[in-house]
């Protein structure tokens, strides 16, 4: 048999079932105007996915299941198979809250057809406790019910059975976790194929990462054609987030043939209708358009972080953003890409010397506004820094306890944090309140591992654009902004040269002293603590180092290791300072930081969840530092 399928790739708003519902209703219009017999939409595509507990408010819910009742009236003419949220009537769960399920409906005709023994829907088996996710506190999985009602789940996973056209078809239907059987012990894709099906179909709502859609591919793949049927995947667009990370949702929705080669996908970050044809009887695919390019790095950093700020601003209603422009290069590509998503009308750039800014940093500011065509000041911090530093030195302080006074003493480290916060939280803040809008974060992913930033200083702001890009990351997209998005030099070459520096102090300024990290391998060290899956450790850290693999396990070139450590002595010291650092204090300022758009495999707030403790070097890293250092 031949099927017309139609995937709608809509962008999903979080909590607005009132705004996704229509959306859906023109869908099922467009899908019936194409012709199709099966409409797929995304996962949780009516409540949205990502809502905290949004999921608890009884009202919410009323509004969500009064949209899915409408949606299935809407399935005159064809199938429609889409996402959502279900309460199940006079159950709780374990603690208490009421009974919910990450469903999936399939209504043909204005009729739900087919779902779960007793139930008219069919409910997610697997579901994600890892990462951003948190499946556990708010749904109830197919697996437990069955174990609740003392049935078989193998038993339970059938494939729905649909007459079109006078012919049966059935379709094995599941949802985005499902279809993800590395490590589950039960293969839905594989047992949905064992009872029958001639066709899967997964609905998702599956976050972007770097690479995630090779990883995806390589899967689904081996699921098609392991299977021997085709395989298909409807993800949504849009942005959603935990209220500490912002995650981009890129769609890229595909389809396998029975071999298990990917014939057709949509374009990322497009909504649109990617149309196909299936043939369920030799697993052949006919598709109208062909295979979306995946885009490789800087372009994707560059696509993910425009099209998830975008939409950001546009959902706060942010339509100015006033950004601290220092001349290096975190604030010269954060500037150039809110220029190039709002308009360099709608950008306000402040430069914010005090004594220790060179004429350099300086003069590069100025040209990069000057290239922008943005907004542009000049307000020195001197004066109000040391009339700061006067008060506080030379204000007198009463210890009642003892009748004595004493004067505070300022040591070179706070008197660089009053510049900072001076710049930030007084000048910055107040600024982009007078020109309307909001201020951003320019911290980049290496700094906030070690908290290389200074508590409500420059690590404060609406939004942390860059926050999950390491250094050599942002070089690289600043490059990019260069060649490709405004195809002129934007952002001056000696802004990529310059060693980095703070310029807060005498002994940190561009021409000596400088940032503390060493490029890029101190942003390859820390990647590895935070973005391995088995989270590497200063033990695991000295064994590579011993055995002469440090470079190949991390990432980086062994040249940069050699040359910045001439002895093991210097790369012990190094790696446990930044140890020190990373799993230390600066664990407080990452919980107090700005929300962080996500693009990595593990970002900063509930994706890399962290509790605030002592740092903690484990036997072994004693007993290699040992070694190494009696060697």
């Amino acid at each position: 048999m031949k099927l017309k399928i139609v995937c709608g790739q809509m962008e999903v708003t979080p909590g607005r079932p009132d705004v996704n519902f229509p959306k859906i209703l023109k869908a099922i219009e467009q899908a019936r105007y194409l012709g199709a017999d099966i409409l797929l939409l995304p996962e949780m595509c009516v409540p949205g996915y990502l809502i905290g507990d949004l999921w608890e408010q009884e009202t919410y819910l009323d509004d969500c299941e009064y949209y899915n009742e409408e949606i299935i009236k809407a399935s005159q003419g064809l199938c429609v198979m889409f996402g959502s949220v279900v309460r199940e009537a006079g159950k709780l769960n374990e603690d208490g809250r009421v009974r919910k399920y990450n469903a999936a409906f399939a209504a043909q005709d204005g009729k739900i057809v087919g779902g779960y023994w007793g139930h008219d829907y069919v409910i997610k088996t697997s579901m994600p406790n890892y990462r951003e996710f948190d499946d556990y506190r708010h749904f109830y999985s197919l697996t437990k019910l069955c174990a609740e009602e003392g049935h078989d789940v193998v038993e339970a996973l059938q494939p729905l059975e649909l007459t079109i056209r006078g012919e049966k078809v059935r379709i094995g239907l599941m949802l985005c976790e499902d279809g993800w059987t590395e490590n589950y012990y039960l293969n839905v894709p594989q047992t949905l194929t064992e009872h029958g099906a001639q066709l899967l179909c997964n609905l998702s709502c599956s976050p972007y990462t770097l690479g995630k859609n090779h990883k995806r591919n390589r899967l689904f793949s081996a699921q098609a054609k392991q299977a021997g049927i085709p395989l298909v995947y409807c993800n949504n667009v849009g942005i959603q987030n935990n209220g500490k990370n912002i995650f981009t949702y890129d769609g890229y929705s595909s389809a396998y043939n029975g071999r298990g080669e990917l014939i057709t996908s949509a374009e990322i970050y497009t909504e649109c209708f990617l149309e196909f044809t299936v043939d369920t009887v030799t697993g052949a695919i006919l598709p109208t358009v062909p295979v979306a390019p995946l885009l490789e790095e800087p372009v994707s950093v560059y696509k993910s972080l425009r099209y998830g700020t975008e939409l950001f601003l546009k959902q706060c209603g942010i339509k100015r953003m006033t950004i601290g422009l220092s001349g290096g290069i975190d604030s010269a590509v954060t500037a150039a890409m809110y220029a190039d998503i709002l308009g360099p009308e709608n950008i306000l750039l402040l430069n914010l010397p005090s004594q220790y800014n060179s004429d350099t940093t300086k003069n590069l500011a100025y040209r990069l506004a000057q290239s922008l065509g943005a907004n542009y000041g000049v307000i020195p911090i001197s004066q109000s820094y040391e009339h700061t530093v006067e008060q506080l030195s030379t204000t007198p302080i009463t210890n009642f306890s003892t009748g004595a006074s004493f004067n505070l003493e300022l040591s070179t480290l706070i008197k660089e944090n009053i510049q900072a916060r001076d710049r930030g939280a007084r000048i910055i803040a107040a600024a982009s309140a007078a020109f309307g809008g909001a201020f951003s974060c320019n911290s980049n992913k290496a700094e906030i591992s070690v908290g290389y930033a200074t508590f409500y200083g420059d690590i404060c702001g609406a939004l942390a654009m860059i926050g999950d890009i390491w250094k050599y990351q942002v070089y690289a997209l600043g490059r990019y902004l260069n060649e490709v998005i405004f195809q002129r030099e934007v952002i001056p070459e000696d802004i990529f040269t310059i060693r980095p520096s703070a310029e807060l102090s005498d002994a940190q300024t561009v021409g000596k002293g400088g940032d503390p990290l060493i490029y890029p391998y101190h942003d390859y060290l820390l990647r590895s603590f935070i973005e391995n899956w088995h989270k590497t450790t200063p033990a695991d850290i000295l064994r590579w180092y011993k055995a002469g693999t440090l470079a190949q396990e991390i990432g980086c070139s062994k040249d940069i290791i050699v040359a910045s450590f001439p002895t093991p002595a210097d790369f012990i010291a190094d790696l446990e300072r930044w140890w020190r650092l990373f799993a230390g204090f600066s664990v407080a300022k990452r919980i107090q930081a700005p929300p962080i758009l996500a693009i990595t495999k593990r970002s900063f707030g509930y994706d890399h969840r962290e509790a605030q403790l002592s740092p903690y070097f484990s036997r072994e890293f004693y007993q290699l530092k040992e070694e190494l250092l009696r060697n």
